[in-house]
């Protein structure tokens, strides 16, 4: 009776914990997005941009798509993949798997999401896709094997989608800028075209 009551209660945890991890990665990359937009608009020099809430909702939704796999990769996935006790043998094969599966995973499928969400159809989803991953997932290199080692290294399995999250909040405002770079430059760009026209007209 005991045993059936620990592994129900243990069952609930993991299922709240479900809810949790999914709900903290769309809501740290909405949270980037704002970040992003707000320092965007800091540093327009015309006060002409404006906060846009469809772009933190694509942001958040596409969070929410990607969460369970986050959720089960970190929980279940990479401790079956490299079983082990911790040590620095272990973090370091499972910061690989996770450079070699997890990164490119969540990187393609960010910007693939993110153009379905913007209305692009499938080509242009696969376009986003090839014009963005192969820098972004350089600079992921960057950063998340050191972040990574600690994770593995010294965090509880229970804790670790939630560190990770917190560590994507930054990677989320440089996700979000890279993501709509391109945008705003054009806007800027046609900013300076009006400007020319009005200056030789």
């Amino acid at each position: 009776m005991g045993l059936k009551l620990s592994k129900l209660k243990q069952h609930k945890v993991l299922q709240n914990m479900f809810y949790v991890n999914v709900l903290t990665t769309g809501g740290l990359l909405a949270a980037g997005d704002v970040i992003t937009q707000q320092v965007e608009m800091a540093m327009d020099e015309d006060r002409t941009q404006k906060f846009n809430p469809k772009r933190t909702e694509r942001m958040f939704l596409i969070g929410l798509c990607l969460g369970p796999f986050g959720h089960l990769w970190y929980t279940k996935f990479v401790e079956k993949l490299v079983p082990g006790a911790p040590s620095t043998t272990t973090a370091l094969k499972k910061i690989l798997a996770d450079q070699i599966i997890a990164g490119p995973f969540f990187c393609s499928a960010f910007f693939f999401g993110m153009g379905l969400l913007e209305g692009r159809g499938m080509s242009g989803a696969v376009a986003e896709v090839k014009d963005k991953f192969l820098t972004v997932y350089l600079i992921d290199w960057c950063l998340w094997p050191p972040a990574q080692f600690i994770n593995f290294r010294f965090l509880p399995v229970e804790y670790r989608v939630i560190y990770v999250a917190c560590i994507t909040l930054c990677w989320n405002v440089f996700l979000s800028y890279f993501k709509h770079m391109v945008s705003i430059f054009r806007t800027q760009s046609l900013k300076c075209v009006d400007t020319f026209l009005v200056m030789t007209v």
